[in-house]
């Protein structure tokens, strides 16, 4: 069986690592037009104590189709996707779990949950918690399942705490919330928002994939000035802002 380095490593070419920097929004890491916040982190919910995406996830290129496909299909093809992904989370939460919790104000998380499916059928069977409930061992043995996707019928990609029902109290404890994929983040921060009302007292998130469309704006030029292969050392949290190119 492949070492997790070695699945990671798959994807090493095609990982853009998230930089703080000019016009990077301080919250998802989306690109901005020279503001603080891109437009869905300013308008919608901010629950979230911190956030950190391990990659960008360019439209219709290979890490976006991983983690589109390993939900959507199913067989051997799917658990080598779901193994691969596990890899990818294993390897960055051994190196950056910490720069998270340091961000998010805690020494360290209690708990381990994953954002639920927006589908109420299909969120009964997401690989994801078997990713970080089974696959991954630095979140294996804190995991579960603290959220379902609630009966309220809510508009994809809205912000509201009564997209997800908490399972059960959480006693002021620090949770390490996992989602596969941000686009606007209205999933991941409904998700905080119901975790903090059952009484969790710090909620963060590792996002996999920070989705973005390469043909938007400027985001090509500055996609393609992340420098590759992929570096396990550093994240989002911890590196060096970006510096501007020029262009």
């Amino acid at each position: 069986m492949p070492s997790v380095r070695e699945l990671s490593a798959l994807y090493e070419n095609v990982m853009l690592g998230p930089r703080r920097g000019p016009s990077v929004c301080v919250t998802c890491f989306n690109f901005t037009d020279g503001y603080e916040r891109c437009y869905a982190c300013d308008h919608g919910g901010s629950v979230l104590d911190a956030v950190v995406p391990i990659s960008y996830s360019v439209a219709r290129e290979q890490l976006h189709h991983a983690l589109a496909s390993y939900k959507r299909l199913d067989g051997d093809v799917a658990r080598r996707l779901g193994a691969s992904l596990a890899a990818i989370l294993w390897r960055f939460l051994a190196e950056h779990e910490r720069c998270l919790a340091s961000a998010a104000r805690t020494d360290g998380f209690d708990l381990v949950t994953t954002v639920p499916s927006g589908d109420r059928t299909r969120d009964e069977q997401h690989p994801l918690r078997w990713i970080v409930g089974e696959l991954t061992a630095p979140t294996r043995d804190r995991y579960e399942r603290l959220l379902k996707r609630s009966q309220d019928n809510i508009e994809p990609r809205t912000f509201s705490p009564d997209k997800f029902a908490a399972t059960c109290k959480l006693n002021a404890a620090a949770v390490l919330l996992i989602d596969d994929t941000w686009t606007t983040g209205a999933s991941a921060q409904s998700a905080a928002a119901t975790l903090k009302d059952a009484g969790a007292d710090r909620v963060a998130a590792v996002v996999i994939g920070r989705h973005l469309n390469r043909e938007w704006h400027e985001n090509d030029r500055r996609l393609r000035g992340i420098e590759r292969p992929f570096d396990w050392s550093t994240c989002a949290l911890c590196a060096e802002p970006a510096r501007p190119r020029p262009t």
